[in-house]
């Protein structure tokens, strides 16, 4: 029996494609919907591995985790469609915009560790998922401080999932590629 219902899915699915609608991957034509298939792509995998979980909170905050941050959509929208639970874990997801960067970082994690450990594989599998080939318009000091900033997601939030931990890490290591040697000094 699989954790997690396909309605489920199809219902996050479905209100992520509305909110979603003309969006882009930043600096590509690719409709943004295939970075939500591919955040839950990552969770369905650790769904597979590790028991004990709430699958539907996993898919449906996979599904929806930017639609607070990156939409018109709101958490009282989000809480009307999914429930509670569903609802907070797609705010603790979301980046308070008033916020410095550091400073929503940090806030957000914070605020990611209050919820269900699901939330926090949800933003282990969103990084690893980013931890593309940057942009070639980013200089060599915004690669380094993603990377860094990948780290502090893991070191925060790893304990959540060995699975995806494993998965974050892994693309760590492979994101070196993109940080050549003369930028690391």
């Amino acid at each position: 029996m699989i954790p997690w219902r396909p309605e489920s899915y199809i219902k996050a699915l479905r209100f992520a494609g509305v909110a979603h609608a003309g969006q882009r991957y930043p600096g590509t034509e690719v409709c943004y919907l295939m970075h939500l298939s591919m955040v839950c792509m990552e969770i369905l995998a650790a769904l597979t591995v590790e028991p004990d979980l709430d699958g539907d909170l996993a898919v449906q905050c996979a599904l929806l985790h930017d639609v607070i941050e990156d939409t018109p959509q709101t958490f009282e929208a989000v809480r009307e469609a999914f429930g509670e639970a569903v609802a907070r874990g797609v705010a603790a997801l979301s980046k308070r915009p008033e916020l410095s960067k550091a400073a929503a970082m940090a806030d957000s994690l914070e605020r990611i560790q209050a919820q269900p450990r699901e939330v926090w594989m949800v933003k282990l599998a969103d990084r690893a998922c980013n931890l593309q080939a940057p942009p070639p318009y980013w200089s060599a000091a915004k690669r380094r401080a993603y990377r860094d900033e990948a780290r502090r997601i893991l070191d925060a939030l790893g304990a959540a999932s060995p699975t995806l931990a494993a998965r974050l890490a892994a693309r760590i290591e492979a994101y070196a590629a993109f940080i050549t040697p003369d930028a690391e000094a």
